[in-house]
């Protein structure tokens, strides 16, 4: 049962002691509560606490932030609208179009939220700091708790924004609250600072009270190991460029950018450079789990069912999750899950906004757990189970409402209670892997942890030697193959759990992953056509299409019990990623199928008679009179309607005009990048501006750089592949 400190019902309470920070450039207001009072014992510290908390059950996290704004990538994706940016709605942000969306309102609330969750936690933290009982161990976990809200709220910030106003302290009246931009880099190393100095003091989620449900020592040292390789990563700048810190801000010499620490021996140590920071995060990773080494959970997918049945386990795999009640708090299960609608009994209703892309899908080895566990290939309509139409539908198989314990309701939406994991210890392991790897190669101690990883994920497979040990080996290789093996691993592992934007960006390889992506899409899709396998022009322009033809066209299903069960273990998938003929799928008997490759080809066919183009045409054979009527309708002059009869055999004079391009949502999906060309130069454009009804508060912040002042790109124009005229017979 979930812990009974859930932020969402002490709200209220939490708000004591807390100034007014309705916009945070106005945040001048008064405590209503004399802080010396209020921090003079644990209970009411731990209410203005909570008043920090309170603020992931609103809106701006419990969907946007959390995960629809984290696509799309080369693991999470949604169709955008059509047609151009609008200025205000997140299928912008979708799109990779976020520029045209300065006046969007939910862009100005989510940094606002922010803004206000870092002033919280920085009264918190001074409220303590100045405490007559400072010393306390509760307090010190107090304050060691803000300390980790602000860093994850800036971290946020960071990746969402880029430079953001910094806030070592909170606001007074009087302050000067209406700061430009402060780099990026510093504000790492400012929040590494401050989580290195209060970790010691903080406590273990097996002995805090509330558990994983409050940061505590597991996360903050794993939260100190990822700020590290964000610092040590890269970024966009104000030029519009991705760079490290080390290649255009002195690090040497600014101590803004510098952290000071005690490496595992003991030894006091400055992490200034990339490489320094890459060592940071391999100090802390090793650190927790010296202190607090545990297993993998054996089954992948139960850490997930324990989420949807409302199950918390402490010093277990995860390491915080961000807890929601029922009805307050958490659209897990509502914007992101499996799809459920026109439920008639308990179970609610979903608006997915969040989807996997077929080529994810498709990377997984058939043996890998991880795969039938996090693509949901599988929906819920009428309290009823149903597979997927398309491979352009596949949600995320981690939060099902329909298994939740409680009975949300019929009508229910969102609300879920289900809680939403920002960290778990599979996440300490692999970047315990790449930091070892960045630093020393591909040595003993990164194949371990890679193997750690691979080990659960197919511990029940019959290749398993090959799956794990051989694999292992044969990344390990170079550097250069073994990162390339922790960031396949990271999305096999994490797909669906919204990590993987912001690694593509540290990484530096955003760009990159979404052109291999497209490139793949193009590729499946016009594999799964013979016409246009069998021309020549094509597989020149297309080569790569030949190394799709094993992939599955239609994937063929059955469903037991069809229309009364509701359990995804009730359909068979016969052929749930490779190919096979329609003569094998008849000799056996398979006969329901939905279109996974060629979902992604979009063929649009006219038939040219006369010099008129119809947009269909119907061929009525009459075997007694011995001959063959053609009717054309949707002309695009006059005659708009043609009908004429020919002798059966005779040529009908019709040419099929048949046009072969990319499917919609593949054109859309990375449009604010790629345009029509599929091959984007540059930066990717995932900054989100700074919210216009912010910068009219403002007289030093503006959007000026980041590229928010180029041109956007990505019409709908699709990619044609080629157009096939034939006579029509």
């Amino acid at each position: 049962m979930k812990s009974i400190n859930k932020y969402i019902s002490i709200a209220a309470m939490g708000m004591l002691g807390l100034t007014s920070c309705n916009d945070f450039l106005e945040t001048t207001s008064p405590s209503q509560q004399d802080p010396t009072f209020v921090y003079s014992n644990t209970d009411d510290a731990s209410n203005a606490l909570n008043g920090v908390y309170v603020l992931f059950c609103e809106d701006p996290f419990t969907s946007r932030m959390s995960c629809v704004w984290m696509q799309n990538t080369d693991v999470e994706q949604y169709n955008p609208n059509a047609g151009r940016p609008n200025g205000a709605h997140r299928s912008d942000i979708w799109g990779l179009q976020a520029a045209a969306d300065e006046g969007f309102a939910d862009i100005y609330k989510a940094y606002n939220n922010c803004m206000q969750a870092v002033d919280r936690a920085n009264q918190v933290i001074e409220g303590v700091s100045e405490s007559s009982i400072s010393d306390d161990s509760e307090m010190k976990q107090i304050k060691g708790e803000a300390v980790c809200l602000k860093a994850t709220r800036y971290l946020m910030l960071c990746n969402y924004w880029g430079d953001v106003p910094y806030f070592a302290e909170a606001a007074k009246a009087g302050m000067e609250l209406d700061r430009p931009r402060e780099d990026k880099f510093r504000i790492y190393s400012q929040i590494l600072q401050e989580l290195v100095d209060v970790e010691g003091d903080m406590k273990f989620s097996d002995v805090n009270t509330g558990g994983i449900e409050r940061m505590n020592r597991d996360y903050a040292l794993g939260l100190i190991a990822k700020v590290a390789l964000f610092r040590a990563g890269y970024g966009k700048t104000v030029d519009n460029q991705m760079k490290r810190a080390d290649d255009y801000l002195d690090v040497t010499g600014d101590e803004t950018l510098a952290v000071t620490y005690k490496d595992l021996n003991g030894n006091e140590v400055t992490a200034r450079t990339y490489t320094d920071y890459y060592q940071l995060a391999k100090n802390y990773c090793q650190k927790l789990i010296s202190l607090k080494p545990r297993a993998l959970r054996a089954d992948f997918g139960q850490i997930f069912l324990d989420e949807n049945q409302y199950l918390v386990k402490n010093n277990d795999e995860v390491l915080y999750e961000v807890a929601f009640t029922e009805s307050f708090g958490g659209d897990v299960g509502w914007c992101i899950g499996v799809t459920n609608t026109n439920s008639k009994k308990t179970n609610g209703n979903t608006t997915n906004q969040v989807g996997l892309t077929p080529t994810y899908y498709q990377s997984f080895n058939v043996n890998d757990s991880r795969r039938d566990v996090t693509c949901a290939w599988w929906f819920h309509d009428n309290d009823t189970i149903g597979f997927a139409k398309t491979s352009l539908a596949l949600t995320v198989g981690k939060w099902d409402r329909c298994l939740a314990t409680k009975e949300l309701g019929a009508a229910s939406s969102k609300g879920t209670g289900i809680n939403w994991p920002l960290m778990r210890y599979s996440d300490v392991l692999l970047m315990l892997a790449e930091a070892e790897n960045e630093l020393n190669g591909p040595t003993a101690l990164a194949k371990a942890q890679l193997t750690e990883v691979r080990a659960r994920a197919f511990a029940k497979s019959p290749d398993y030697a090959h799956d794990v040990t051989a694999y292992v080996d044969s990344v390990a290789g170079s550097k250069d193959k073994f990162f390339n093996a922790i960031v396949d691993e990271r999305a096999w592992e994490f797909g669906g759990e919204c990590l993987r934007k912001f690694d593509l960006i540290r990484w530096n390889i955003y760009g990159e992953k979404l052109n291999s992506t497209l490139k793949a899409l193009r590729a499946w899709g016009i594999s799964t056509d013979e016409e246009l396998m069998s021309d020549p022009a094509i597989l020149a322009k297309y080569p790569e299409a030949l190394d799709y033809t094993g992939w599955a066209d239609v994937v063929y299903y059955d469903i037991n019990n069809a229309g009364s069960t509701n359990s995804k273990d009730d359909i068979t998938v016969h052929n749930p990623k490779y190919r096979v003929s329609v003569d094998e799928a008849d000799e056996n008997g398979w006969k329901a199928y939905a279109s996974w490759g060629k979902a992604l080809l979009k063929t649009i066919t006219t038939y040219k008679y006369n010099g008129i183009s119809y947009t269909s045409c119907v061929k009525t054979t009459n075997k007694t009179e011995g001959t063959s009527t053609y009717a054309l309708t949707g002309g695009d002059a006059e005659p708009k309607e043609y009908t004429f009869t020919v002798n059966e055999g005779d040529e009908s004079g019709i040419t099929r005009v048949r046009q072969y391009q990319e499917a919609d949502a593949v054109q859309r999906m990375y449009r604010g990048y790629t345009g029509a060309t599929g091959y984007g130069n540059g930066p990717v454009p995932y900054l989100l501006p700074i919210g216009a009804t912010t910068l009219s508060s403002s007289e030093v912040l503006n959007n000026d750089g980041y590229g928010f002042a180029e041109t956007y790109v990505g019409d709908d124009v699709p990619v044609v592949y080629t157009t096939i005229e034939k006579a029509y017979k």
